[in-house]
């Protein structure tokens, strides 16, 4: 179904799988004590993800950049869940020095964090760079959220069970890991393009954060949530959104596999790819499998940006 796209991203390809995953559902209350840390939370996805966590008893902290706007997700999320501890905090991902400051208060403030969720994403028309000269869609997707798991590693070792999740998406099958070029400065510039190369480069930071965290217990997945109806899709592909439209899922749905990510026990296996609750090749196309040699030079680009030791 994955492979002829429409079956599988669809709301269609949602509702068969759905049929066979009662067994498969979280324990109701099964995150009751836990913190998460959601990233773009303020709308779509993140939102989505964010209220599935509460539902299940998980306290959440929602990391937007506009603390206003998204106090009525957090409203939201609250009259859904009576009850429900969900925090505002401001956190642009795109920057160092906010990601930096986010972890501080959050190192301050918790003493362990059980979920910690890179959903924040970007999708910009003309080649835009970060606060710290990165490229944009490279800063939000892959620096920003490597830097953020990195000073934020003692309080999930503190978790019986931490997880990471990064959302991809499923664009990201077109594209290869481009180790030459990851600030996209060769070429002309296209904001879909840019957002499925770093959509890859999150697929294959997962497994190398899987082994650097696994002395720890800190488990780390990629999923893409297929195609979703969510106001990013609206205005950075009105097109795409407008034909298909009627295929697409809910935002709940496509948030669906992050939530059991987060959730489901036994604990998934660490440093995969999932979509709809099950794993997933990370290659389909001929010419983008991975090379050893662009994997290692894409690990030391992104540790060197992001100020890590490797």
């Amino acid at each position: 179904m994955d492979r002829l796209v429409v079956p599988g991203y669809s709301r269609w390809g949602f509702r068969l799988r759905r049929r066979s995953w009662p067994a498969d559902d979280p324990e109701p209350g099964v995150l009751r004590g836990g913190l998460a840390v959601v990233t773009g939370a303020g709308s779509g996805l993140g939102k989505a993800t964010a209220l599935g966590l509460a539902r299940l008893g998980c306290a959440v902290v929602l990391a937007v950049r506009d603390e206003a706007g998204s106090r009525a997700a957090r409203d939201e999320i609250v009259a859904s869940v009576p009850g429900a501890v969900v925090f505002v905090r401001y956190c642009d991902v795109s920057s160092f020095a906010s990601v930096r400051r986010f972890a501080s208060e959050l190192l301050t403030e918790f003493e362990r964090i059980d979920v910690l969720v890179h959903n924040a994403g970007t999708l910009p028309a003309r080649r835009t760079t970060s606060d710290d000269g990165h490229e944009l869609t490279f800063a939000t997707h892959v620096l920003g959220p490597l830097l953020l798991t990195d000073l934020l590693r003692s309080l999930l070792a503190a978790s019986p069970d931490a997880r990471v999740v990064f959302v991809s998406s499923g664009g990201m099958y077109t594209q290869r890991l481009r180790a030459d070029d990851p600030e996209y400065r060769d070429g002309e510039y296209r904001g879909a393009t840019a957002y499925a190369r770093t959509k890859r480069m999150q697929v294959a930071l997962v497994p190398l954060l899987a082994r650097r965290y696994a002395a720890e217990g800190i488990g780390v997945h990629a999923m893409h949530p297929g195609w979703a109806d969510t106001p990013g899709a609206a205005g950075s592909l009105p097109g795409f959104h407008r034909l298909t439209r009627p295929l697409l899922r809910t935002a709940e749905q496509g948030a669906d596999t992050a939530v059991w990510l987060a959730a489901t026990t036994p604990a998934p296996r660490t440093g995969r790819f999932w979509h709809d609750r099950r794993e997933r090749p990370t290659h389909y196309l001929p010419g983008t499998g991975d090379e050893h040699a662009d994997v290692v030079a894409f690990w030391a680009c992104c540790t060197n940006a992001a100020g890590l030791r490797r």
